[in-house]
């Protein structure tokens, strides 16, 4: 994370990020506790947790790690109900855990496409609600990880683009629905994020050039790019910012999803 903000920005607050081990809100997670939150991280892999909680804490930063799968209630309650124990409250809430893959729809199986709406959505909607309670007592705030493929068109990208309608739908409808609570609900869509695992297995090398200039700004993002959008919507900067799903991907959505 560079400068562009101030030191401990997020100083004092707690934050429940899933997906917090790697990834995305991998970056999230330990750009917030650069900023001086408080961070609890969850995710199905106890091994990237620790990997994670260990670098957060090396970098002077407080983490606190639960393994939970968001498509579990009771496992998301109880990810919830340890992170309070721990911490005392929760004022922010990342949904960033995901799922993906390449897929042509007539060959996806209906389990497939449920998995990932499972994950996204149902994940999604699992850890807002179960953490309701606790950010009415903050008058917190929800940060869900959304994309843009739904935007238009993505090939192989059927179930995800629901998966992720879906996400923008929670966004705006608990906005709405849980304002008179004072509690913010926002999104980032990323696009094509260049340093990911999933941006490695999901694009060819040969199609990245092609993918570039399809993007008006000529280049793939960074999670760096992700981490300062996140800190700006979960900052007093944004305090009467709700409901907004924030595009971050250089404008490439306006031009379409084809490589031609």
């Amino acid at each position: 994370m560079n400068k562009i903000f101030a030191d401990n920005i997020l100083q004092g607050k707690v934050a429940f990020v899933t997906g917090g081990a790697t990834g995305i809100t991998g970056g999230v997670a330990r750009a917030f506790a650069e900023a001086g939150a408080k961070v609890a991280i969850t995710s199905r892999k106890e091994e990237n947790l620790i990997a994670q909680k260990q670098f957060i804490e090396e970098n002077g930063g407080e983490c606190f790690a639960v393994v939970a799968d968001v498509r579990d209630y009771a496992a998301v309650e109880n990810a919830i109900a340890k992170t309070v124990e721990h911490f005392g409250k929760i004022d922010i809430v990342v949904n960033g855990a995901a799922g993906n893959f390449l897929v042509k729809p007539e060959e996806l199986s209906a389990n497939g496409f449920g998995t990932v709406v499972d994950i996204d959505t149902k994940g999604t909607f699992n850890v807002c609600r179960a953490a309701f309670e606790e950010l009415k007592k903050t008058q917190g705030q929800i940060l869900n990880i959304s994309a843009t493929l739904h935007y238009l068109a993505t090939p192989m990208q059927i179930h995800v683009s629901a998966a992720k309608a879906g996400v923008d739908a929670i966004t705006r409808n608990l906005s709405v629905e849980w304002g008179r609570h004072g509690i913010r609900v926002n999104g980032i869509a990323p696009g094509p994020i260049e340093d990911t695992e999933g941006m490695k297995r999901l694009l060819p090398e040969p199609l990245k050039d092609k993918l570039k200039n399809k993007i008006p700004l000529r280049r793939m993002g960074q999670i760096k790019d992700i981490e300062d959008a996140a800190l700006f919507l979960t900052s007093d900067a944004a305090s009467y910012i709700t409901g907004v799903t924030l595009v971050v991907d250089g404008g490439q959505w306006l031009l379409g999803t084809s490589f031609g």
